[in-house]
């Protein structure tokens, strides 16, 4: 099967296996941001997992809305897009693929820095990285880079190594369902695929936004998960970007994707 059929294969898992880890892996307790943290700049990444990634990922910053940024990404070009996706030893590589959501919300920073600037950001589910790099290429103060596939933590540094830039620290806990953290801003995309996630997501992010006043931006193309939640009616759309016709190719012809702030009118109320 042809990675093309295989990224099928992640559209629907999103739904179904990784929604499930989402789920299963209860949050931490610590407040702490060194305490979140399972990798940093000092943190030697396994050789054996560098040097498969480099050889089975192709180095772009084309096709995409950040051409200021360069990841390491699954292409054509790439011997897994052609490969049975049972072939690939580490896990469906959902980061691998540069989600519209993540583009629109890494965009959108890069292009307001304000945003960011002096400010500490988390980067939710953030697959390769890119919303943090941005984040980081914009001034934020710190940046704490999270996602629940030890895989993508590895990508994640190989892709700051690319930019130039200190890897951020990264953890790979669940935080969904933790203790609300002291974050100015929390910048999530495309995590709206699961009904009984989306709950989740809900229910955190308002009791971060009442605990400690975060900021809330959520990046998604509108698909339909998103859109019939009833997160949708406490969002207030910031912009919308026209996705470059390869992204559209990639994602089934969507053709835009948003930066939506969140806003709860509850938030003040008991979570």
């Amino acid at each position: 099967m042809a990675f093309r059929g295989w990224k099928q294969l992640l559209l629907v898992g999103r739904q179904n296996t990784f929604a499930k880890a989402w789920r299963s892996r209860r949050g931490g307790h610590s407040l702490c941001w060194k305490r979140w943290c399972h990798w940093s700049a000092s943190k030697s990444l396994d050789p054996e997992v560098r040097a498969f990634l480099e050889e089975n990922t192709e180095v772009t910053s084309s096709g995409h809305l950040t051409p200021e940024i360069r990841l390491r990404l699954l292409t054509p070009r790439c011997r897994f897009w052609r490969e049975k996706p049972d072939m690939w030893p580490y896990g469906d590589p959902f980061w691998a693929i540069y989600w519209p959501g993540g583009q629109a919300l890494s965009r959108y920073i890069l292009d307001n820095p304000r945003i960011v600037k002096g400010r500490s950001v988390l980067d939710l589910g953030s697959g390769c990285g890119a919303t943090a790099i941005a984040a980081v290429m914009s001034g934020a103060s710190q940046v704490l880079a999270n996602d629940i596939d030890p895989i993508a933590g590895t990508a994640m540094i190989l892709n700051c190594e690319l930019n130039h830039l200190n890897p951020f620290p990264i953890t790979i806990k669940n935080m969904i369902n933790s203790e609300a953290g002291n974050w100015d801003l929390i910048v999530l995309g495309d995590m709206f695929y699961d009904e009984q996630l989306a709950d989740g997501l809900h229910h955190w992010l308002r009791k971060c936004i009442r605990i400690q006043q975060t900021e809330v931006l959520i990046g998604d193309p509108g698909r339909h998960q998103f859109l019939s939640h009833s997160i949708r009616s406490q969002l207030h759309k910031v912009i919308e970007y026209s996705l470059p016709e390869y992204t559209r190719q990639e994602n089934n012809g969507l053709t835009s994707s948003i930066v939506w702030s969140y806003q709860p009118s509850n938030s003040l109320e008991n979570c």
